[in-house]
């Protein structure tokens, strides 16, 4: 099994990272802050002006430590990384699948259908500990999402497919803060937003499916598939395809589960936020911190797999997944078994 290795978070303006052998070393205003042997990491992510050597930048591809670059909010501006792993044979019939229209569909139905059954699972779970007055009205979102999985099975096409996917989404934001137990009007959330995010809720959400992202891409590259071409979301140019595709049955268990619990926790309050221009709303930098912290805490839990029969550390499911993606593709299994939350 791959050991879990840690993600080194940057949140200082004006850090300066370079290689001391095969060191990452950290300095802030010349002063050295931080010293990490480099096969310690998995990845690295900065966040605002934060500089890099050359040098360790080679390094970091030549031990395939991604690194990731992120404005002081989120926003995704640049990843690096080395070559790609595994054989070229496997990104062969990664091409080929995404190439023909019946492959790409079945494909991209076990991507929705694991994001509809988990958010329902959170649901579920969440509807047990609410008021009754608001238990009722997730439980019958809860039955609509439901209902709506033998109609993913049976979509004709990827637009029906994706319409199906979006109805399920709205369906599910419009319940989700009825899980949020501190009464404070900065909770209200009139569905999901982004580019920009509108309340401190979607702030959140969008934060965590950041760094989401950052790890559900360098485990597809750690496997030999290439992130950007996927199946159920388009090819673009620039656009993560199959690492956005991969992690659509996270969101509900890893991001929107931990949004939830830092606020219902009082970890994170509504002070954290800043109000940016164009009503876009943004975490502090000390919240930043926090949520991180919160983050590499939730990826050292262990929970049992539902397909390996084992206790895994969370933070390895996205490379389980994607193990169990390439088998597949590689004809090794008879389909691709999405990670279903019990």
């Amino acid at each position: 099994m791959k050991p879990l290795l840690n993600t080194l978070f940057i949140t200082t303006p004006g850090a300066y990272l370079s290689k001391d052998g095969e060191t990452v070393v950290v300095r802030v205003d010349q002063e050295i802050r931080l010293r990490l042997p480099i096969h310690t990491l998995s990845g690295i992510v900065s966040f605002g002006p934060v500089s890099f050597s050359p040098f360790l930048l080679g390094l970091c591809a030549e031990k395939g430590v991604a690194v990731t670059m992120l404005t002081e909010h989120g926003r995704f501006l640049a990843a690096i990384h080395g070559p790609v792993s595994g054989n070229v044979l496997l990104r062969r019939a990664q091409y080929r699948a995404a190439d023909h229209p019946p492959t790409r569909l079945s494909i991209a139905r076990f991507f929705v259908a694991g994001k509809i059954t988990n958010a329902r699972t959170v649901l579920l779970r969440a509807a047990r500990e609410s008021p009754d007055e608001k238990s009722a009205g997730i439980e019958i979102t809860s039955a609509s999402l439901a209902a709506a999985l033998p109609h993913v099975e049976s979509a004709a096409s990827l637009d029906e497919l994706r319409g199906l996917e979006g109805d399920a989404a709205r369906r599910y934001f419009s319940v989700l803060p009825d899980l949020i137990r501190p009464s404070h009007p900065a909770w209200k959330m009139n569905g999901r937003s982004r580019r920009p995010p509108l309340d401190p809720v979607n702030a959140l959400l969008s934060f965590l499916y950041t760094l989401l992202v950052h790890d559900v891409r360098g485990a597809l590259l750690a496997v030999g598939l290439d992130p950007a071409v996927g199946f159920l979301h388009a090819d673009r140019p620039g656009r993560p395809g199959l690492a956005l595709d991969l992690m659509e049955e996270f969101r509900p268990f890893l991001a929107d589960r931990l949004t939830l619990t830092l606020i219902n926790r009082r970890q994170i309050a509504p002070e954290d936020f800043l109000n940016a221009e164009g009503g876009a709303v943004l975490l502090t930098e000390q919240a930043r911190k926090t949520v991180l912290q919160a983050w590499q805490q939730r990826k050292q839990e262990e929970i049992m797999h539902p397909v390996l029969s084992e206790r895994v550390p969370v933070g390895l499911l996205p490379f389980i997944q994607s193990m169990l993606l390439a088998r597949f593709l590689r004809g090794e299994l008879p389909g691709y078994p999405p990670f279903l939350w019990r």
